[in-house]
């Protein structure tokens, strides 16, 4: 159980979340409390309050504990130095990690901390209106795909409502069996983590897009707003056995949830050869770039 005044992430804390998060808009993908509360079971969030900041750690169970970058409007040079004291009287080593770049240039004295790239955790965003329409040469062979799925088969898109739930928790139940979720942990917290999002769909705010072909859903997608002019895509779900779904859903998703947008954030790779090619494959605008942040000495 956290201490030194942190408590675990609960629905119930959401205004409070809401409420910082949109003093401090974030750019990194960590920091929605969608995110936190659908991984709270991994991740095991938790938080407290400071000085008009709001403190998140992580204590995960077979890995180190970390904390999150400080959000609010208080003195987030302060707060990060607090966090650290904080991680370290409760026996961890104080470090603070997923900490985008601007909170690195505008609150971290590089005397005083160790600063280290974190190139598996930077998040990939694209241009909205990119994803969205698939322009261009560079886009080609997406664009063929796309084009032989929606000729070749008949679907109908469909956004996330009630009624669809347990649909989405079918499909997603079929995915984990085709990709063996029991026997990975990380597609085995995933799923966990997808389940928690679905059933708790009318208390959170994110978005989600379905295809659907024979009266079933065979791919899907979870977004939200992670700031006023980007939306994040938290989670993307295809039948691997379909042609051109993943290129599609990815597509539609787009076209109808968040052509308002500016730039989608689609997350990180975690440093997964395959998954780092497939969202290079989609030519990223720029790297939200995250750091681990650690005191010297």
């Amino acid at each position: 159980m956290p201490t030194g005044g942190f408590k675990p992430i609960d629905l119930e804390d959401k205004p409070i979340f809401d409420q910082y998060l949109g003093q401090d808009p974030p750019q990194t993908s960590e920091l929605s409390f969608t995110n936190l509360f659908m991984w709270r079971h991994h991740y095991l969030p938790a938080w407290k309050l400071w000085e008009e900041c709001l403190l998140i750690l992580f204590q995960l169970k077979r890995s180190p504990a970390f904390g999150l970058p400080p959000v609010g409007a208080g003195n987030k040079a302060k707060a990060l130095d607090h966090l650290c004291q904080g991680l370290r009287g409760m026996g961890h080593e104080p470090r603070v990690c997923r900490v985008g770049e601007d909170f690195v240039n505008s609150f971290v004295d590089s005397d005083r901390y160790e600063i280290i790239v974190d190139r598996d955790n930077s998040d990939y965003v694209y241009l909205a209106k990119d994803l969205a329409t698939l322009p261009g040469r560079k886009y080609h062979k997406k664009k063929n795909h796309l084009n032989r799925f929606l000729k070749n088969t008949p679907h109908e898109y469909r956004p996330l409502d009630t009624e669809l739930v347990e649909c989405f928790l079918d499909m997603q139940e079929t995915w984990c069996q085709m990709k063996a979720c029991v026997e990975k942990p990380e597609l085995l917290a995933e799923d966990y983590a997808v389940y928690e999002a679905l059933t708790h769909f009318d208390d959170l705010d994110y978005q989600g897009g379905a295809i659907v072909i024979d009266s079933k859903v065979e791919a899907f997608s979870l977004g939200e707003a992670l700031n006023e002019n980007t939306a994040v895509i938290h989670i993307e779900k295809a039948n691997p056995e379909i042609p051109g779904l993943y290129t599609a859903i990815n597509q539609l998703f787009c076209q109808h949830t968040w052509s308002g947008m500016t730039y989608i954030n689609r997350e990180q790779d975690l440093g997964v050869e395959g998954l780092r090619k497939a969202k290079e494959s989609y030519h990223p605008h720029h790297m939200v770039d995250k750091y681990t942040v650690i005191p010297k000495g």
